[in-house]
């Protein structure tokens, strides 16, 4: 199994809340609706992976009562252990080799944590098997190949779309797929999940949205690992920047694919 470190690693703990609050403040709001729409109530155990600064377990934890358990796991749960007075139970673990009770838990979420790990197979066969029967799985993964400028300076585009070269070869050199979202719907066929529903949710969105907000910070804690890919130079992650702020410049920065599915019951 890989040992390779999360690509955020080197980033300063206050770089890194900060991203990850903002993933939170437009992420959370389809989540929730997803999650809600399994059937997520009072009484489930959930198990939330990759949890990072933790809304989402918490806000599952608001649901599901306090007689009820939920799991927040993360390899590096830093923001998770400080003032964590939300109840819920902290896990310092890697879900490829995480010793989970088996047939446990109704809900299993994960958002942007597959893209992370080249074994991503066999992190979602580990959310499987800790999953009980009936119970649902809730993965959110990017497709980053849908990321294009639509309008801006012609300079900045063209950087933009350096840019966005240098992304897809820091994850390839890492033996990830950064269109990795593609795949899940597949991938829960393979693993016999039934129910299976997909969305594809690709915003249009001009600079200085939080969107754009949100892929400045990445750009920017990203920024030597872009330039050691040698697709991009520092001039171009500048104009990248600027880009983003711009509130006449338009892009894609990503797609999410939404996939969820519900493990068989078994007679």
């Amino acid at each position: 199994m890989s040992k390779q470190k999360y690509i955020f690693d080197n980033a300063p703990d206050k770089n890194e809340l900060k991203r990850l609050q903002a993933i939170e403040e437009i992420f959370d709001p389809p989540t929730q609706k997803r999650l809600r729409a399994s059937g997520l109530e009072l009484g489930w155990q959930c198990l939330e992976v990759g949890a990072g600064a933790g809304s989402i377990a918490k806000w599952m934890k608001e649901i599901v009562g306090e007689a009820s358990r939920v799991v927040a796991m993360d390899i590096n749960p830093r923001f998770l252990n400080e003032n964590n007075s939300s109840g819920i139970e902290v896990l310092n673990a890697d879900i490829r080799n995480a010793e989970l009770q088996k047939n446990y838990f109704d809900l299993v979420h994960a958002r942007y944590v597959l893209m992370h790990l080249p074994e991503y197979e066999l992190a979602l066969q580990n959310m499987l098997a800790c999953l009980k029967p009936g119970g649902w799985l809730v993965v959110e993964e990017p497709d980053f190949s849908a990321a294009r400028p639509v309008a801006g300076k012609k300079e900045e585009i063209h950087a933009v779309k350096k840019v966005n070269r240098a992304i897809f070869r820091m994850f390839a050199n890492l033996n990830m797929d950064y269109a990795l979202g593609l795949q899940i719907p597949a991938l829960f066929q393979k693993l016999g999940l039934t129910s299976i529903s997909v969305e594809n949710d690709a915003p249009l969105a001009p600079g200085n949205s939080k969107v754009a907000n949100m892929m400045k910070m990445s750009a920017t804690n990203l920024k030597e690992k872009y330039l050691a890919t040698g697709e991009a130079t520092n001039k171009d992650v500048e104009k990248y920047c600027r880009f983003s702020q711009d509130s006449y410049a338009w892009a894609v920065y990503y797609s999410t694919i939404a996939v969820v599915g519900q493990k068989t019951i078994t007679n």
